[in-house]
């Protein structure tokens, strides 16, 4: 009996209790890197930083985002997985939240100071969350936790 205590004792340290924290990668096929704690301290952020740009559900507020304005700037994109957000790695989301658009020409205005490393992140798993399970799979095999 003793021995079987220390087993699964030993077995609960091993396996960390069997929690994945956040931003760590997933482990088994169809896990997704974040929690839904981050998905709905997500939420808010988005609709208070991302909206006005990005629709309030990540759909894109432009009717064809690949065609540019008038000025020469194309429109944000939507980020609900219809769009190439899921083309770039979790880095590459996550420094364009931080540094804006201007490093690669765009007009998306910089959050690195704004927002938190932690708020970023939920940002992403917010809108991430949206995706479906055969884009999240295939941005997942594009390198997407290579931070």
């Amino acid at each position: 009996m003793r021995s079987g205590i220390l087993m699964l004792v030993f077995t609960l340290i091993l396996t960390g209790c069997g929690q994945q924290q956040a931003g760590e990668p997933a482990q088994a096929p169809g896990q997704r890197w974040y929690t839904s704690v981050q998905v709905e301290r997500g939420a808010p952020l988005f609709r208070q930083n991302c909206a006005v740009c990005h629709g309030n559900e990540a759909q894109g507020l432009a009717q064809d985002w690949k065609q540019p304005l008038p000025d020469g700037n194309y429109p944000p994109p939507p980020l609900n997985g219809s769009a190439h957000a899921w083309h770039h790695p979790l880095r590459v989301l996550q420094r364009t939240i931080q540094h804006g658009g201007a490093p690669v020409g765009g007009q998306m205005p910089a959050f690195g100071e704004k927002l938190t490393e932690e708020e970023q992140l939920a940002i992403i798993a917010w809108f991430q969350d949206k995706w479906s399970d055969e884009i999240y799979a295939l941005w997942y095999e594009r390198s997407g936790l290579d931070r």
